[in-house]
């Protein structure tokens, strides 16, 4: 699943390739996808500049001129292409949201929705997320507050929207290797000089991933050579050596995750 580093990538993208372009048509293959009739959805967003984008944990939010919105969550194998119709994956195409004779195709979304909704709509979605851990005023003895109220154990923490926004499976397993704590420990049970080691490399690590262009495989458009670059560090790494001790990685399942750690230098 996309995670904060890969929406920010496609947010940069998204907002060179369409930022400030109007939709000149959009097509529906799937209604699913959608919150409300296609006929209507494609009625309510054909003619409509895109003014902005932005992010908010995992989501992208397309603020159209008309005052709507279109949020965007990936979910579980969602990705984007923009290019020509012959330029394309050769792929099921959920929907499709042309710009002249380049189209934004929205790919693998079975789980994944792009809503259209008003501004209150899309707040009132994110009522429940917790802060962004990038953000300059998300700081260290905030961090250390929020996690000390916390019970559960560090992966289930970590990657739980209310208690931090936009990291998931994939990059906690690396911000817990980096910071050299098992993801099995409690939260609440961390001292302070771990919480602030854990918060470094929680900024660290999303700061990397987002300067690498996170690690989703497919390129938005041709020629696109930033998306994909981050190399995971542990992260489906199972027996393969520690970057930083050259033990074997080990995998357990925690909470439902295939989680990856250092039996080792993760204590």
């Amino acid at each position: 699943m996309p995670e904060l580093p890969e929406m920010e990538t496609y947010k940069t993208w998204l907002a060179s390739l369409i930022g400030g372009r109007t939709i000149t048509n959009a097509m529906i293959q799937r209604e699913k996808s959608i919150n409300i009739p296609a006929g209507k959805f494609m009625k309510a967003v054909t003619n409509q500049k895109i003014q902005s984008i932005s992010r908010r944990a995992k989501y992208l939010i397309f603020q159209l001129e008309n005052g709507s919105c279109l949020l965007l969550h990936l979910m579980l194998g969602g990705w984007m292409f923009f290019g020509k119709e012959e330029d394309k994956p050769d792929r099921t195409i959920q929907i499709q949201l042309s710009f002249g004779d380049r189209h934004l195709f929205f790919i693998g979304l079975r789980l994944g929705y792009l809503h259209l909704l008003t501004p209150e709509a899309v707040q009132a979605a994110f009522e429940k997320i917790g802060p962004e851990p990038l953000d300059p005023h998300f700081t260290l003895a905030a961090f250390q507050q929020r996690m000390q109220q916390r019970r559960g154990i560090l992966k289930t923490v970590l990657t739980n929207q209310e208690v931090l926004a936009g990291i998931g499976n994939r990059y906690s397993d690396e911000m817990l290797w980096h910071a050299q704590l098992r993801p099995d420990q409690k939260a609440g049970h961390l001292d302070n000089q771990q919480l602030a080691r854990l918060y470094e490399s929680i900024r660290f690590i999303l700061h990397k991933g987002i300067e690498q262009g996170g690690y989703m495989e497919h390129p938005l458009h041709v020629g696109d050579g930033k998306t994909g670059r981050y190399q995971m560090y542990v992260h489906g790494r199972e027996n393969e050596p520690c970057p930083r001790c050259s033990s074997p990685i080990r995998k357990e399942e925690i909470s439902s995750h295939k989680t990856y750690f250092c039996p080792r230098c993760q204590y």
